[in-house]
C-alpha cells in the first residue's frame, strides 16, 4: 500500500565558472534535500555541462569560424562521461540524503555531445540515463539526437519514472510511447521557463494523469550583452512547478531565484485518476491507432565476422 512522500524540484543554474563549480553548487543543498526528506529530487536541464544560451559557436550559414571552433572544444572540455567523477559525487549525494535524482547533464561520448538526463538512486547509484531525441532550433549544431534505446521506465525507491527533456514534451508520439510504459511521475528537466511551458506541464499531467515534476533553470541577467536579448531580463528566469495527475497545480511555480520546491504525492490516487481516462488503456483505441517504436540502439558501425 503507497503512502504518501515528498517530493522535489531543485531549481538552479549552471555555473558560470564552470562543471566543478556547478557541481559544488549541486553539493552545497545536501542539508537542504535532507532536510526536505524528498524521496525524489529533479534538477534541470543541461545542468552539469551548462546550457549556453546566445551563443553562436562561431556559426553561419555555409561556414564555421576557428573562435566558434575553439568555443565549442571549450564546450566539449566541460561535458561529463556517464562514469566519470560528477556522475560518482552526485551518486554520494543520492547515497547519503536517500533521494533519488533525476539531473540534466551534457554528456560526452567520443566527439559528439548529447542532452542527457541521468537516473541515480540511493541504492545502486546511475541506474539509466535518456538522451534527448530531438535537440530544438540551434542545439541541433551542437547537440546529437538520441536513439530509442535510452527512452527508459526506471523503477526506484519513488516509483516508476520518465524523463522527457525540454520540448521532447511537446512531441506527441513520444508522449504516446512514454504513457504506455505507465509511469507514475514524468519528469520533466528544462530551460523553458516561459507561461506557456506551465500550460504544456499541466496538460501532460492532466492527459497521461501522472505526477509531473519540472525542473527548469536559473540565470541571471547576462553581464555582457547578447544580441537580441532585452537588457536586465533574467537569461533563464525559472518557473520550476510539481503538478498533481488532474492538472492540479501542488507547488509553484517558483520566481527566478534559486530554490528547492517540494510536495507531498501519493501514488495511490493514480488509478482513480484515471478512472475516467487512460491513454493508453480504456481510452485508447488499438482498433483504429496503433503506434511502432523503435527501441534498437542505432550505430553506423556494427562489425560482423565474414563466414563462408
Amino acid at each position: 500500500m503507497h503512502t504518501p512522500f515528498p517530493v522535489a524540484a531543485l531549481q538552479m543554474g549552471s555555473n558560470p565558472a564552470g562543471t566543478a563549480a556547478t557541481l559544488a553548487d549541486i553539493l552545497a543543498c545536501e542539508a537542504e534535500i535532507a532536510a526536505s526528506g524528498a524521496r525524489l529530487v529533479v534538477l534541470p536541464e543541461a545542468l552539469l555541462g551548462g546550457y549556453p544560451k546566445g551563443e553562436t559557436f562561431g556559426a553561419q550559414l555555409g561556414f564555421r569560424t576557428p573562435e566558434g571552433r575553439a568555443r565549442f572544444a571549450e564546450y566539449h572540455a566541460a561535458a561529463v562521461t556517464l562514469d566519470g567523477p560528477e556522475i560518482a559525487a552526485l551518486a554520494g549525494l543520492s547515497a547519503r540524503t536517500g533521494a533519488t535524482l533525476v539531473v540534466g547533464i551534457i554528456e560526452r561520448a567520443g566527439a559528439s555531445l548529447f542532452c542527457t538526463a541521468v537516473f541515480i538512486t540511493p541504492e545502486a547509484g546511475l541506474i539509466a540515463h535518456h538522451r534527448k531525441l530531438k535537440p530544438t532550433a540551434i542545439e541541433r549544431l551542437i547537440w546529437a539526437e538520441g536513439d530509442g534505446s535510452t527512452m527508459p521506465v526506471v523503477e526506484t525507491p519513488a516509483g516508476k519514472l520518465i524523463a522527457a527533456i525540454c520540448w521532447e514534451n511537446q512531441m506527441p508520439l513520444f508522449r504516446a510511447a512514454m504513457y504506455a510504459k505507465g509511469p507514475d511521475i514524468w519528469c520533466a528537466p528544462t530551460v523553458d521557463d516561459r507561461d506557456i511551458w506551465r500550460a504544456t506541464m499541466r496538460h501532460i499531467a492532466n492527459e497521461g494523469r501522472q505526477f509531473v515534476i519540472s525542473a527548469c533553470q536559473s540565470q541571471p541577467a547576462p553581464q555582457t550583452p547578447i544580441a537580441n536579448w532585452p537588457a536586465g531580463r533574467p537569461l533563464i528566469a525559472g518557473g520550476s512547478l510539481i503538478i498533481g495527475p488532474l492538472g492540479d497545480i501542488l507547488a509553484g511555480p517558483l520566481g527566478p531565484e534559486p530554490g528547492l520546491l517540494t510536495a507531498e504525492i501519493d501514488l495511490a490516487s493514480l488509478p482513480g485518476a484515471r478512472f475516467d481516462l487512460d491513454v493508453s488503456g480504456h481510452y485508447a483505441r488499438p482498433d483504429l491507432f496503433t503506434l511502432h517504436v523503435d527501441e534498437r540502439p542505432r550505430i553506423n558501425v556494427s562489425p560482423r565476422r565474414h563466414e563462408d
